[in-house]
């Protein structure tokens, strides 16, 4: 069985940002704090221009939250800590001063969507299906919301919310604004995003610093609003409701 993993590999200025989990790429704690300060640390160093999310596997970017964590949580301030995982990650995507790169290969539930929402410029392959299922366990996407509405749209995003079984196609995503490209496959995906990402890299790095800032205008409340979002998760994920849909998961 392979080990979960975040690496970074920086090529031609780019860096490649790499998590993989054999959970289907679902994230526990230590895993979403390696990647934030991951994303952090590349923001401030000089040898890198733009960075490129992305996960190991084929066909599965990322499952969202480690169940396995999720079911071990029995006091509401272990259950915010937990869910301030996902903020704490798109928060350090969100701060960071250069471009991200979305690589998104396969489906995505749940925290996944979050990350997705949180790059810059979003890629994926006709693999990359969106769901988010918190519904389906009595508590919600409280956290990644925000970066999804911003994306989204609240249309969108109150719908994929609500109908919490349903996988929606990756060229849907698109329609919706989440994916700029959906390709048809993995190779294409790769070789697509690599050009552009080396692309990105002739420009004035000062002009894309002050573009993110545009980007992300009116969300320096995030570091408060995500926190207080993981709070109403943490309180929700000890609901016996909550409890007993877990049990299911053991």
């Amino acid at each position: 069985m392979t080990q979960p993993y975040v690496k970074q590999t920086i090529e031609n200025e780019v860096a490649y940002i790499e998590f993989f989990h054999p959970a289907h790429n679902s994230l526990p704690g230590d895993l979403l704090a390696e990647l934030a300060d991951t994303i952090t640390a590349a923001g401030k160093n000089d040898d890198i221009k733009v960075l490129v999310l992305k996960s190991g596997g084929e066909r599965t970017f990322c499952a969202g939250a480690s169940f396995k964590e999720l079911i071990n949580i029995n006091d509401e301030a272990t259950g915010k800590v937990f869910f301030s995982g996902f903020a704490n990650v798109i928060n350090a995507m969100r701060k960071c001063p250069k471009f991200i790169i979305g690589r998104i290969q396969g489906k995505t539930v749940g925290g996944g969507v979050g990350l997705a929402s949180a790059t810059d410029y979003c890629m994926a392959s006709k693999f990359a299906a969106i769901k988010l299922s918190e519904l389906n366990i009595g508590i919600g996407p409280f956290v990644v919301g925000p970066a999804i509405e911003r994306k989204m749209g609240l249309s969108a995003m109150s719908q994929i919310a609500i109908d919490a079984n349903t996988f929606y196609p990756a060229d849907w995503a698109k329609e919706k604004g989440l994916f700029t490209q959906v390709y048809e496959s993995t190779a294409e995906l790769d070789a697509a995003v690599k050009a552009t990402a080396e692309h990105l890299c002739t420009y004035n790095p000062e002009a894309m610093v002050e573009m993110k800032k545009v980007f992300w205008s009116g969300t320096d409340d995030w570091d408060d609003l995500l926190a207080e979002r993981a709070a109403i998760s943490g309180r929700l994920v000890l609901s016996e409701f909550t409890k007993e849909k877990l049990k299911g998961f053991k």
